[in-house]
């Protein structure tokens, strides 16, 4: 069994920075890839960043030049370092891994931007 255990939400100041973590447990065999997705209240569920087995990375727009994800393959972990956060970067922020051909999510952390 898999899991993705996710950390490092909260509540920070417009301007401030925070860095989520997410690490894969279990019987994992290979990871095609890992990343994080949000979703605002409302709002449909977005890509925000995502890294692949050969290190390439994709942004979404909105957050590119200040978010960078980064993976641990040792730990089969992802971060996210999240700076100059903006109101608009409130949700809930979800862990997912392509791993063992299969589509894992976490159970997502909340980060809430106040202006």
């Amino acid at each position: 069994q898999v899991q993705l255990v996710e950390s490092g939400g909260g509540l920070v100041q417009a301007g401030g920075s925070l860095r989520l973590s997410c690490a894969a447990s279990g019987s994992i065999f290979v990871i095609n890839g890992m990343g994080w997705y949000r979703q605002a209240p409302g709002k449909q569920r977005e890509l925000v960043a995502y890294v692949r087995s050969d290190g390439s990375t994709n942004y979404a727009d909105s957050v590119k030049g200040r978010f960078t994800i980064s993976r641990d393959n040792a730990k089969n972990t992802v971060y996210l370092q999240m700076n100059s956060l903006k109101p608009e970067d409130t949700a809930v922020y979800y862990c997912n891994a392509d791993l063992n051909l299969y589509d894992y999510w976490g159970q997502g952390t909340q980060v809430t931007v106040s202006s």
